[in-house]
């Protein structure tokens, strides 16, 4: 259910500015912090209210099951990733 549709503007230094209807019914202030989610073609925007280590993580483990990717698999991955910086 959608319950309120809202057209922002990317400006030149990549910055968006989350109409003021959208502050107003999120209860969003300067200074407080935004996750981004970026899932395909979806980007989410949730507001950040003293989230849990579980809850900021959650799409990365999601995203690492959807791969297949392991936690044993991480050491070997960033060797590789170091390797081909050098």
């Amino acid at each position: 259910m959608v319950e309120s549709i809202e057209i922002g503007t990317i400006s030149a230094r990549g910055q968006v500015a989350i109409p003021s209807e959208i502050r107003e019914r999120m209860h969003l202030n300067e200074g407080e912090k935004v996750l981004f989610v970026l899932e395909g073609e979806n980007l989410l925007v949730k507001k950040v209210s003293s989230l849990s280590w579980e809850e900021i993580t959650k799409p990365l483990r999601e995203a690492a099951k959807k791969s297949g990717l392991k936690e044993s698999d991480v050491p070997r991955i960033i060797h590789e990733v170091r390797k081909q910086k050098k």
